[in-house]
Parts: C-alpha cells; structure tokens; sequence
C-alpha cells in the first residue's frame, strides 16, 4: 500500500501542479479510507485560516485519490474527472488541514460493476475535514471514471 501511496503522491504533483504548491500528501491509506494532509502556511487566508479555496481542492484531491487508489487496487486502468462537487463550510481550520475519505465496497459495489461491465461509471464520494476534532467542511464529489482503451 505504501508503493500506491507514494505514487499517488508522485500523480498528484506532476499531474496537477498546484497540489505541490498546497503541500498536499497522503498521512495513511487502508483499503476503504484515505487520509490526506496539508499544512496551513501555504493554504491560508487573510483571516490567518485555511483559505476557502484550499479545503475544496484538498477535499476534492482526497477523493480523487481514494478513486485512483480504488482503480489501482482492483487492477483498473482508469481516467477520473470530477463530474461535480460541492462544500459546506462549517467553521475555521486554524491547523494542519487533514481530509478523510470512505470509500465502502458494499455502497461502491453498483458503480464497479457498472464499470467493469460498460467501461465507465460514477463514485460519490463525502470528505470530510476536521478542526479541533468536530466537522469544519464536508465535500461531496461525484467522480466519472472511464476505463482507458488500449493504445
């Protein structure tokens, strides 16, 4: 799993460049949660808090990598597209911003199988960010995934 982790890392800042600029990197992975970390310094705003901005693109990076991870471990090789996303803002994260995200089988079970079967499909996926231990932003996206055809 580590191996997955790094190389999600590694996707991450060549592929979309301004997730290197965030300081955004993978704290743990286990089959169905990604936990993601990122410090507060290069993501804050004029108010000394995590800039709105950031928390919805570290939450959406947290579930496109739970999707990429998804596809590398079942074997998929897939593009992934954030179809839509939307945020609810809670309260200030005045500290490391740190997303999770679930990802169960069992509710995801439909949406492999569709993919497997049509070559495409769509995951939705909740992250969650935390600041002193209770819900500062909840970040629903809905991942479109196509399997990539052979070159």
């Amino acid at each position: 799993m580590k191996y997955l982790c790094t190389e999600l890392e590694r996707t991450w800042h060549e592929e979309i460049p301004i997730s290197k600029a965030m300081g955004i990197h993978v704290v743990e992975f286990t089959n169905d949660t990604l936990t993601v970390r990122a410090e507060l310094a290069p993501n804050i705003n004029v108010h000394g808090t995590a800039f709105a901005g950031s928390l919805y693109a570290i939450a959406a990076l947290c579930g496109w990598g739970m999707t990429w991870l998804q596809l590398k471990t079942h074997g998929i090789d897939g593009s992934i597209v954030i179809a839509d996303g939307r945020i609810h803002y809670e309260r200030p994260v005045q500290e490391s911003i740190v997303a999770v995200c679930r990802f169960t089988t069992t509710d995801q079970a439909d949406a492999l199988r569709r993919l497997e079967s049509t070559g495409k499909t769509r995951f939705v996926l909740d992250c969650v960010i935390a600041a002193k231990g209770e819900e500062a932003a909840r970040f629903t996206g809905d991942y479109a995934v196509r399997i990539n055809k052979p070159r």
